[in-house]
């Protein structure tokens, strides 16, 4: 993968996450997230340009949503997913 300097700033947000990767539904926490990538770790195995969608708990209980991520790279059970779209916030319930 070529080098590139990232658009966006990454924040150390340790923030619940729930994710469908293929017929697999996973929970963990996300390390950081930035407005178009996420990392976290998983203990499903995840491959570059595998899909997956994801619904992040932030600490003050709202949620947001990602109906379609990417994953760009794996690195053993650690992951970099990048979206492109806009996420899309629900209420706190």
């Amino acid at each position: 993968m070529p080098f590139t300097i990232r658009p966006y700033r990454r924040f150390p947000v340790p923030c619940a996450v729930s994710y469908n990767a293929g017929p697999f539904q996973c929970q963990g926490t996300l390390w950081n997230l930035s407005c178009t990538g996420r990392r976290f770790p998983s203990d499903l195995p995840l491959r570059p340009e595998a899909t997956l969608s994801l619904t992040v708990t932030l600490p003050n209980e709202q949620r947001i949503v990602l109906p379609e991520a990417v994953v760009r790279w794996s690195r053993g059970q650690e992951f970099g997913i990048e979206t492109d779209e806009t996420p899309k916030h629900t209420p706190a319930r």
